[in-house]
């Protein structure tokens, strides 16, 4: 039997609220990547400025993460989902109000805190719903919907930018509000948490609170962390500067394409985004977790210098796009089922939102570093320094236990 006929209909609707949930967050995410010039021409910011403006939603993601994690392990995976997706699209829109670069930096910072707990409640509630055998498949479909939010901001910088300004893509942000009534009334609770988790049942308070401090100080939590913090290091640093590096002049460091254009080239890099979230979780569900984050992280850490070196070669940087979106992306797929698989359902959300989002925090930097080694060598050798994260990533895997099956 064909292994999509083994989920039923209710865990392909959960799946799909989880895709939606990470297709919104990514849209709302990078338009301010897409926006970045014209936001950088309007209020005269430096590259380092910029991406400090970059980094501020990646610093409150951290509280947001350990927030809503517990939220979503105290009230619910789906009703936390829900609150994270309303709160940030509401912010992402206040966005367009800023007059100046002290009020850009507040709302940006404040949509932070809701962007932390998606990711951590989504995830979860796919692989407390999917069939072991299936897990990671569900949680690659699921973070395949950031390319295809990535592509959308792409799309609506490609029509709105030239025409519109940058204001009004942030307004757009605005939409996603309307998923949540969806959500909330489509949307069940997974069996587990019901049973386990939800509101402290099955256990006392000082049993809980118990259970919560061990899951919290162990060994996989700080590793898992410390991962964390290198990868997503290394994809901010990345991701956040190559609209900037397509559309920069070649004598820059650049690659010398127009917005429209450079915002074109993004597409066949977040179609072989799509491809690697995807195709991880088969590879991780035939071959194990550890052999595909190992090799999808290591292709990553081999292609940014050279994506950064060819600035002057639009067809071979064409040509490579595919497959920098294909590895730089995939191996998100397995962080989601690694730390579900690992940590116990009563603190599966916290321990997730907390790993993940202080990753996020400590990966503020990296568009800092990258903006700052741009305006002292340029913007290909910025990328290219985020390979050391990447490498850092893959040897700290290699302390995480196998969790397949």
């Amino acid at each position: 039997m064909a292994w999509y006929r083994e989920i039923d209909r209710m865990q392909w609707r959960i799946l799909a609220a989880a895709q939606l949930g990470w297709i919104l967050d990514a849209m709302c995410m990078m338009m301010y990547s897409f926006a970045l010039a014209p936001v950088r021409a309007e209020f005269g910011l430096s590259s380092a400025v910029a991406g400090a403006l970059a980094a501020a939603p990646l610093v409150t993601s951290a509280a947001g993460g350990a927030l809503f994690g517990y939220l979503s392990d105290r009230y619910g995976r789906a009703r936390a989902m829900s609150w994270s997706i309303l709160t940030f699209s509401v912010l992402t829109g206040l966005t367009a109000t800023a007059r100046s670069p002290l009020q850009l930096v507040l709302w940006r910072a404040a949509a932070g805190i809701p962007l932390g707990g998606e990711w951590a409640a989504g995830s979860v509630l796919v692989a407390e719903t999917w069939p072991p055998q299936h897990r990671a498949k569900g949680i690659g479909l699921m973070q395949s919907g950031w390319a295809i939010g990535y592509m959308t901001a792409a799309l609506l910088s490609a029509l709105a930018l030239p025409t519109f300004g940058w204001r009004a893509m942030f307004w757009f942000g605005l939409a996603p509000a309307a998923v949540t009534w969806w959500i909330r009334r489509t949307v069940p609770e997974s069996a587990e948490w019901r049973k386990r988790g939800g509101r402290g049942r099955g256990m006392e308070d000082g049993e809980r609170k118990a259970r919560f401090a061990r899951g919290l100080f162990c060994r996989n939590l700080f590793v898992l962390t410390a991962m964390c913090c290198c990868l997503l290091f290394g994809y901010w640093g990345l991701f956040t500067w190559i609209p900037t590096y397509l559309a920069t002049p070649v004598a820059q460091g650049g690659a010398g394409l127009s917005v429209v254009k450079s915002a074109a080239w993004i597409m066949p890099m977040q179609m072989g985004a799509f491809c690697g979230y995807v195709l991880f979780g088969f590879l991780a569900d035939r071959f194990g977790r550890k052999p595909a984050f190992l090799c999808f992280v290591l292709s990553t850490a081999a292609l940014v210098p050279v994506y950064g070196l060819l600035g002057r070669n639009s067809a071979v940087l064409l040509a490579i796009s595919p497959l920098l979106g294909f590895f730089g992306h995939g191996y998100y797929s397995a962080l989601g089922v690694i730390m579900a698989e690992i940590f116990p359902v009563d603190i599966r959300a916290t321990a997730l939102g907390i790993c993940y989002n202080t990753g996020r925090a400590v990966s503020a930097l990296a568009p800092v570093s990258v903006g700052a080694i741009a305006d002292r060598f340029g913007i290909g050798a910025g990328l290219g320094f985020t390979s050391v994260f990447f490498l850092a990533g893959a040897a700290l895997m290699l302390l995480v236990p196998e969790t397949k099956r």
